[in-house]
């Protein structure tokens, strides 16, 4: 990367002018330590553009599976509390499972448990009074059928982290929220790593929020709380979607786990469990799932061509995304906001890999 700011700096740019997304934030890091940051474009186009700031906040959508449920999943088997290959049926004993009693953590980090990808719960959820709708979701979930016999297939799922949020709560006795602000957040000094409570927190302007989508049930541009509609519809937040950060703030989380990766620190988590989750796990016949976390695909990866396959990575539906790579320790995170403020926009996918290879060219 060293002499290629300007062009790095050009082709964030570039994104900008061909409406890839309305703005962006780019971290770069390399060796533990930040060598690039720059916001382009708006954080907000509507009802007048506000310019995109490197501490603007971000909706992070399923950048919450790693940095929030696979985290705390990270704490708890490391610890013992919970076994990747324990069966659901002795972790969660407060409902009945039905057939995903023999379903384990293990199978639900790797999205290789058999469910769907995604139902849209919410139009049901928002129709009941909301201190009932955590329990009615999972006991949709526990009903909702198996696609396929588990372990013998691939498909990413919201269900399955729906699930591990269930089986952290039940488990550690706190929401996940709570767990990971006692565990992770507070003592990290994270001030705007958090988790959505369908309103914009009292102590922010909705002007430190990258917007998203102007939501047609809604009725209004979403800044400042969760767009995912199954996690706004249970309070904000659940195992899929919820978490909002800033880029230095997603930093800390992802140098936390490099550091403990490496060996050199262990006071947060066990580093061989840190390693076990960063493994592919190679359940399923050409998956490319880690735990809680993706690893390059051999061709059209989001990564690009560069990333070597000692790699780990997320992307989020908003339009953000990270990746780590391991072995020439490279840290690329990518914030935007890709849905603002219509999410018939899937330039992102071409756009990723092309900035991925820029960075990391020799």
């Amino acid at each position: 990367m060293p002499g290629r700011e300007k062009a790095i700096r050009k082709l964030l740019e570039k994104g900008v002018t061909e409406r890839v997304y309305p703005g962006a934030v780019l971290l770069v890091a390399q060796n533990g330590h930040i060598i690039f940051i720059q916001a382009v474009g708006h954080l907000s186009l509507i009802p007048e553009p506000v310019p995109m700031r490197t501490d603007t906040i971000f909706d992070l959508a399923s950048l919450t599976k790693p940095l929030a449920t696979t985290l705390a999943m990270m704490k708890m088997v490391g610890e013992g509390t919970i076994g990747l290959d324990q069966p659901l049926s002795e972790l969660i004993t407060t409902s009945p499972l039905m057939d995903k009693g023999n379903l384990t953590p293990r199978l639900l980090l790797n999205h290789s448990a058999g469910l769907k990808d995604w139902e849209p719960f919410y139009l049901e959820l928002i129709k009941q009074s909301p201190d009932k709708r955590k329990g009615i979701l999972r006991e949709a979930l526990v009903n909702s059928p198996l696609l396929y016999h588990p372990g013998k297939d691939s498909l990413y799922s919201d269900l399955g982290f729906m699930i591990l949020e269930w089986i952290i709560e039940e488990k550690a006795g706190m929401t996940l929220p709570e767990f990971l602000d006692r565990f992770f957040f507070n003592s990290l000094s994270l001030k705007t790593t958090f988790f959505s409570k369908n309103a914009c927190p009292d102590h922010l302007r909705k002007d430190r929020f990258a917007a998203t989508e102007a939501c047609p049930w809604r009725k209004e541009i979403v800044q400042g709380y969760v767009h995912d509609e199954n996690a706004y519809a249970v309070g904000g937040y659940s195992g899929h979607a919820g978490l909002f950060g800033v880029a230095e703030e997603v930093y800390h989380l992802i140098s936390l786990l490099r550091a403990h990766f490496l060996g050199v620190q262990d006071d947060y988590l066990n580093p061989e469990t840190v390693r076990t989750f960063f493994t592919k796990q190679d359940l399923v016949n050409g998956s490319t799932r880690a735990l809680g976390w993706d690893t390059p695909s051999p061709e059209d990866s989001s990564s690009g061509k560069h990333f070597s396959p000692h790699s780990v990575g997320h992307l989020g539906f908003t339009g953000t995304s990270l990746w780590l790579d391991l072995e020439q320790d490279v840290i690329v995170i990518l914030l935007t906001n890709r849905i603002h403020p219509t999410r018939n926009n899937e330039k992102i996918k071409a756009f990723r890999p092309k900035i991925h290879d820029l960075i990391m060219e020799k």
